[in-house]
């Protein structure tokens, strides 16, 4: 029998032969707040199966997970992630919590109430005066929080000179408040720093606007909570594996009271987008494929110059393969798991990326390049039996 050394080399250069014929390893965060700690435990498993992602992109908390991974060395990344998770979920709740659902559910409800009240260390805290009170115009007129906080530990977690030196791209997404319109701050196009990610995670009413170039922004989830269409949409897109980790998942049992239908109103309405993004484009690239060989099968006299410009673009086609984790709420938890940052809780979604991207990394040919006659391919995932 192999020792684990021989073994997980052997596993490394297995997984580094499937990832050979890919020319980007993408990781796509959704938005999700205190969910965002099962997006760690994903990154925890792929850094551990030597899976290095080239570009990274994010929206709210997906994009302070992605910043936090870009802005650092490979062997800092992971002491980053936790530091934050750590820094955010240090609060402590209750002294002791009794086994079975009912007392985690009244933890989890309390926890969830202390974020509301008391903000959350190192992210945010609440205004002295609450904004229904406050002068119009005034800087705390606009949002329960202030989240001067979150700039000084993403300054303290990311080194921002690595995020803009080209060795990885990061992309994050916000929402124009004057115009509506999206916008990714990508760094391949601008230098990033701290003030783009807050961009992206700018939840109103709860945070305020942030402020670039004269333009004020808001949280990316308002338009979209998957970054998954700004990569798809590049002209410049090649062969590539995406990780797109989604922590609203579209399943889930019919409700049989209001709690539960508030939770799964949040989960569907963050969801579906994501699924629906993934399925348009999916069919828009194999459609695309199909013509492409079908032209190729015209004489060429008959063709138009329209025609022959797309069989030019055409000749090198992108084969994208996306792997879908999404995360699976436990029974006890509610609508208002994406503010209950309690360390229990933090460690459970850790830990739970963790387990099913392990689980997932097993599947060998779900990592595989797709055949050209496919084009795209959407391994959606979903973990049947959360505990």
């Amino acid at each position: 029998m192999k020792d684990a050394s021989a073994e997980e080399k052997s596993h490394a250069l297995h997984i580094a032969e499937i990832l050979k014929p890919y020319h980007t390893v993408a990781l796509v965060l959704q938005g999700g707040g205190a969910l965002g700690a099962y997006q760690a435990g994903v990154f925890q498993a792929l850094h551990e199966a030597g899976i290095s992602a080239s570009w990274l992109s994010g929206v709210s908390i997906g994009a302070i997970n992605a910043a936090i991974i870009a802005g650092n060395r490979p062997g800092d990344q992971l002491d980053r992630l936790r530091d934050f998770w750590e820094t955010v979920s240090r609060r402590k709740v209750w002294a002791y919590t009794p086994e079975g659902d009912y007392f985690r559910r009244l933890r989890n409800q309390h926890s969830a109430m202390m974020t509301m009240m008391t903000g959350l260390p190192g992210f945010f805290a609440p205004r002295q005066t609450n904004p229904w009170f406050a002068m119009a115009g005034a800087s705390g007129a606009t949002s329960f929080y202030d989240t001067a906080e979150l700039e000084t530990t993403l300054n303290r977690l990311v080194d921002w000179r690595i995020v803009n030196d080209g060795e990885r791209r990061l992309s994050v997404g916000a929402v124009n408040v004057a115009t509506g319109n999206f916008r990714y701050f990508d760094s391949a196009l601008e230098r990033l720093d701290a003030r783009h990610v807050m961009a992206s995670g700018a939840l109103p009413p709860a945070f305020p606007a942030v402020e670039i170039d004269n333009e004020h922004y808001w949280d990316g989830g308002i338009v979209s909570n998957t970054p998954l269409q700004y990569l798809l949409e590049q002209d410049s897109l090649r062969d590539t594996l995406a990780f797109q980790i989604d922590l609203f998942s579209a399943r889930g049992a019919l409700p049989r009271d209001m709690g539960a239908v508030t939770t799964r109103h949040k989960d569907i309405m963050y969801s579906s987008r994501t699924r629906n993004n993934t399925d348009t484009f999916r069919r828009l690239h194999n459609v695309q494929l199909r013509l492409h060989e079908a032209l190729k099968k015209v004489p060429e006299d008959k063709l138009t110059p329209d025609d022959k410009a797309f069989l030019r673009r055409m000749e090198d086609v992108p084969q994208v393969n996306i792997v879908q984790l999404i995360y699976q709420p436990r029974i006890y938890e509610n609508d208002a798991k994406d503010y209950e940052f309690s360390g229990m809780s933090m460690r459970e979604h850790w830990d739970s990326g963790y387990r099913d991207t392990v689980r997932t990394l097993r599947h060998r040919p779900w990592l595989e390049k797709p055949p050209e006659s496919i084009g795209m391919t959407v391994h959606d995932i979903h973990r049947d039996d959360p505990t």
